[in-house]
C-alpha cells in the first residue's frame, strides 16, 4: 500500500521525538516533514541525538504550503492554547489532523475556557473525535481531526469505564490516585524539576483544580450515561516515564474479584493494547510500550482499580500513532510496541 507520509508539528519536545521515532519504524507511514516555532532549522539528530544515523530531517520553521505538498497526515505535538492556532489550516489543506494538545478534547468550550484560555476555532471542536480507539474507534475510522486524549485521563478513563459502562459503582464517588514520570511535565526546565529539588521525592500539585479532571468527568459521563463526579490528584515521581493510577469507587453491586475481573476482561476483549492482569501494574512492565496494565481489586467493601501507561506513548505519541492507523485504514498495532 501506498505510504501515508506523515509531518510532526512540533518536533522539539519528548512527545516529537518518540513521534518521529515510531515513525521511523513504520512499514505503511514515513516521515517527510518536521517543523517547529523557531526561526531556523536545525538537524533533527542535533535536536535529538538518539535520531543520529537514523533521520536525515531538518526540523524547520512551519511553511503550509510545504506542509501541505508534502503530507497527508499531521502529528500536532504543540502546546494547549497554540494548537488551535494551526490546526484549521492543516485541515483546510487537506490533511488530517491528530492533535496532542487539549484544545479539542472538551466539548463544552466555558470549561475548556476556564482551566485554559478563550478557544479560537470553535467550530472545529465538534468535528473532533476523542481519540481513545479503546472507546471510540468507529467514529476515529472516518475522522478528519482526532482529540489525543491527556496522558492522565488515557489512564484513568480506561480504568473506568467499564464498571461505568456496567453501572456496577457510584459515578458520583470517585477518586483518581496518579502519580506520573518528570517527562510529563514536559521539556521547558523549571524549579520543581531541578535535579536537587526533584530526586528521590513525590509530590501532589494542583490540588483539586488539574486542568484534567473535566476532562476525565466528560468522558466517563458519555460511557455512564449520566453525570460523573471525579476527585482526580496527580503527583509527580522522580522516574523519567511512566503514570500508575490507583483509581478507588464504591460499588452499586455486589462483585466478587472473580465476577469483576471477568467484568474487565469481557470489556477489553480483543483490545490490543489492554491487557487485563493477575497481580496490581508496574510502570516499568509498561515504559516504551503502547500499553496498559489494568487490575481491578474488590477490597474491604470498594472497588479499586490500578492502571499502568507510558504518558509518553500511551498517553501521548503511541496512541497518536494508533490513531492515526485508525484514520488511514492501517492495522492499528503497526509502528507499536
Amino acid at each position: 500500500m501506498k505510504k501515508v507520509r506523515a509531518a510532526v508539528i512540533g518536533a522539539t519536545g519528548y512527545t516529537g521525538r518518540d513521534t518521529i521515532e515510531m515513525l521511523l519504524s513504520h512499514r505503511f507511514a514515513e516521515v517527510t516533514y518536521l517543523t517547529a516555532s523557531s526561526d531556523e532549522s536545525v538537524p533533527a539528530s542535533v535536536m535529538h541525538p538518539r535520531l543520529t544515523g537514523r533521520c536525515g530531517l531538518d526540523i524547520e520553521p512551519l511553511n503550509f504550503d510545504k506542509l501541505a505538498d508534502t503530507a497527508d497526515a499531521a502529528l500536532c505535538c504543540l502546546p494547549h492554547k497554540v494548537s488551535m492556532s494551526f490546526v484549521p489550516r492543516m485541515l483546510e489543506k487537506g490533511l488530517k489532523v491528530v492533535d496532542f494538545s487539549a484544545d479539542y478534547r472538551i466539548k463544552d468550550v466555558e470549561v475548556y475556557e476556564q482551566h485554559y484560555a478563550p478557544h479560537t476555532d470553535r467550530e472545529n471542536i465538534s468535528r473532533a473525535v476523542y481519540g481513545l480507539p479503546e472507546l471510540f474507534r468507529s467514529e476515529l475510522v472516518s475522522a478528519e481531526l482526532a482529540a489525543n486524549p491527556g496522558c492522565f485521563p488515557t489512564g484513568a478513563i480506561l480504568g473506568l469505564a467499564p464498571l461505568l459502562k456496567a453501572q456496577a459503582v457510584d459515578p458520583e464517588d470517585i477518586c483518581v490516585n496518579a502519580v506520573s514520570g518528570a517527562t510529563g511535565a514536559g521539556k521547558k526546565p523549571s524549579p520543581g524539576l531541578h535535579f536537587p529539588n526533584h530526586n528521590e521525592n513525590i509530590r501532589p500539585y494542583k490540588i483539586g483544580s488539574h486542568r484534567h479532571m473535566p476532562e476525565i468527568e466528560q468522558i466517563c459521563e458519555g460511557v455512564a450515561g449520566s453525570g460523573v463526579n471525579v476527585l482526580f490528584q496527580p503527583h509527580i515521581g522522580s522516574f523519567d516515564r511512566g503514570i500508575i493510577s490507583s483509581i478507588y469507587t464504591r460499588p452499586s453491586k455486589n462483585l466478587s474479584q472473580e465476577e469483576l475481573k471477568r467484568l474487565f476482561e469481557d470489556f477489553y476483549q480483543g483490545e490490543p493494547f489492554v491487557q487485563v492482569l493477575d497481580s496490581p501494574p508496574e510502570v516499568k512492565n509498561v515504559a516504551k510500550t503502547n500499553y496498559c496494565h489494568i487490575y481491578p481489586a474488590a477490597v474491604k467493601g470498594r472497588i479499586a482499580v490500578f492502571t499502568a501507561i507510558d504518558n509518553l506513548v500511551k498517553g501521548a505519541s503511541g496512541q497518536a500513532i494508533q490513531n492515526m492507523n485508525i484514520m488511514f485504514g492501517i492495522d492499528e498495532k503497526e509502528g507499536l510496541l
